[in-house]
C-alpha cells in the first residue's frame, strides 16, 4: 500500500520561525514606541490641566487625552491600529498601589474591619442595580443581554472588555461603555468637591514635571529600587494567586509592610520611606493613557450607540448617587468618603482619586477591594445567569 508523506522542510520551517520572532520583536518596539510618544504627550498635558487647579487628577485626564491622540493619529496618518497596552496599564496599576500602600500604612486599619459589612451591602446593592441597568440598556439598544450586562456592571474597562472578547461580544461597545463611565466618574468627582467646598479639600501636587524630578533629589536610591523589587515580586504572587486586580492590590500590601518589615529586620534602622512624586504620577499617567486607548480604539462611533451608552452611564451615575446616600445613613463617614466608597468607576482610579484629595484613602480602598472580589468571585455565577436570560428572551449570539 503506498502512502504519501508530505515532508515540510526544515529550512521552512526554520524561516517561518525566524519570521514569527521578528514580527514580534517588530510588534514590541512599536508598541514601545508608541507609549514613549503617549508619556511625552502627557507631560505637557498633564501640565497645562494643573493649572486649571484640579489637583492630582490633572496627569490622569493628561494621560487620557494623550493615548487617544497618538492612537487616532497612528491609526488615520500610518494605517497602523494597535490594541489598547494591558502591560502599561498593569504597570500604572503597580506603581498607584505602591504609592497608594505606602499612603495608608501609617492609617488605623483596624477601624476599616467594622466597614466591612457596609462595603459587602453596598457592593450587591450596586451589583443588582447594574444588572438592571444592563437589562433595561439591552431592552432599549437591541444589544444581546450578556453584552449589555457586561457594558453596564462596574468591573472596569480591562476585565470587562477581556471578558467580552473571551465569549464573542462586541468589545468595542463594552470598553465604550465602560470608559465612558470611568472617564465621567473621575471627571466629576473633582469637580462636585470644587463646587461645595471651593478651595478647601482639593490635595495640591506638582504643577510641573520639573518639580516632579527635583523630588528625586534626597531620595535614597536603594530603597526606591528595593521598594519597586519588592512590589514586583507582590505583583507576581498577586496574579499568580489569582488575586482580584493583583497588580494593583499586590503592590499596594507591599507599599503598607515596607517600612515596618525593614524595621523588623533591622536593615536600615528607622526607616521612614516614601516613594518620590515622579513614581506616583507615571503611574497616573499609564492608567490615563489605558483608558485614552480605549477612546482611539473606536474610530467610527455612530450617533446612536453613543446616545444609549450615555444613558447607561447615566443610570449607573445615579444608581452611585442613592448609593453614597445609602452609605451616609448607615454610617459616620463624610458625604466625600460615601461618594468615593460608592462611584462607580474603576477601582484604581477611585482609590488615585481618593489620594488626590487627600481624604480617607484606607476607607476607600478597603471598599473597592471588597467591591473587587465580591465581583471576581461571583463572575462565573453572573455569567451563567446572563446566558441563561439571553436563551429564555431567544437572542441570537451575535455580536451585536
Amino acid at each position: 500500500m503506498n502512502q504519501s508523506l508530505s515532508v515540510v522542510p526544515v529550512e521552512s520551517k526554520n524561516s517561518t520561525t525566524a519570521h514569527t520572532i521578528v514580527d514580534k520583536q517588530q510588534q514590541i518596539i512599536k508598541q514601545l514606541i508608541i507609549l514613549g510618544l503617549e508619556l511625552l504627550l502627557a507631560l505637557p498635558f498633564g501640565v497645562v490641566l494643573s493649572r486649571f487647579n484640579v489637583g492630582g487628577v490633572a496627569w490622569i485626564f493628561g494621560g487620557i487625552a494623550s493615548g487617544a491622540a497618538v492612537l487616532q493619529t497612528t491609526r488615520i496618518f500610518y494605517n497602523y491600529c494597535p490594541k489598547p497596552n494591558r502591560t502599561a496599564r498593569k504597570i500604572g496599576m503597580a506603581l498607584v498601589g505602591l504609592n497608594v500602600g505606602f499612603a495608608i500604612a501609617r492609617s488605623n486599619l483596624a477601624n476599616v474591619a467594622f466597614g466591612i459589612p457596609v462595603f459587602v451591602f453596598l457592593t450587591l446593592f450596586l451589583l443588582l442595580c447594574g444588572s438592571l441597568i444592563g437589562y433595561i440598556y439591552s431592552r432599549l439598544s437591541k444589544t444581546n443581554l450578556l453584552t449589555a450586562m457586561l457594558a453596564t456592571v462596574p468591573g472596569g474597562v480591562g476585565p470587562m472588555s477581556a471578558i467580552a472578547a473571551d465569549y464573542g461580544r462586541n468589545v468595542t461597545l463594552v470598553s465604550l461603555v465602560q470608559a465612558l463611565r470611568v472617564t465621567c466618574v473621575v471627571f466629576l468627582i473633582p469637580l462636585v468637591v470644587r463646587i461645595f467646598h471651593p478651595g478647601g479639600l482639593i490635595y495640591p501636587q506638582a504643577r510641573s514635571i520639573k518639580a516632579a524630578l527635583f523630588s528625586l533629589y534626597g531620595v535614597d536610591l536603594q530603597l526606591l529600587f528595593g521598594a519597586l523589587l519588592l512590589g514586583g515580586l507582590g505583583v507576581y504572587l498577586a496574579v499568580l494567586c489569582k488575586v482580584p486586580a493583583g497588580d494593583f492590590f499586590g503592590a499596594l500590601l507591599v507599599g503598607i509592610v515596607f517600612n515596618p518589615l525593614l524595621q523588623w529586620l533591622h536593615f536600615f534602622g528607622d526607616v521612614h520611606f516614601s516613594p518620590p512624586l515622579l513614581v506616583n504620577l507615571l503611574g497616573q499617567m499609564l492608567l490615563g493613557i489605558t483608558i485614552g486607548e480605549y477612546w482611539g480604539d473606536k474610530p467610527n462611533l455612530d450617533k446612536k450607540p453613543v446616545a444609549y451608552a450615555l444613558m447607561s452611564v447615566a443610570m449607573t451615575l445615579a444608581t452611585g448617587a442613592i448609593a453614597t446616600m445609602l452609605a451616609m445613613q448607615i454610617t459616620s463617614w463624610d458625604w466625600l468618603t460615601c461618594l468615593l466608597v460608592t462611584a462607580p468607576g474603576g477601582s484604581a482610579e477611585m482609590i488615585l482619586v481618593a489620594l488626590a484629595l487627600n481624604h480617607n484613602v484606607e476607607i476607600v480602598t478597603a471598599g473597592h477591594l471588597v467591591r473587587l472580589i465580591a465581583i471576581n468571585s461571583s463572575l462565573p455565577l453572573w455569567l451563567v445567569m446572563f446566558r441563561f436570560l439571553e436563551e429564555r428572551t431567544k437572542e441570537p449570539f451575535s455580536n451585536s
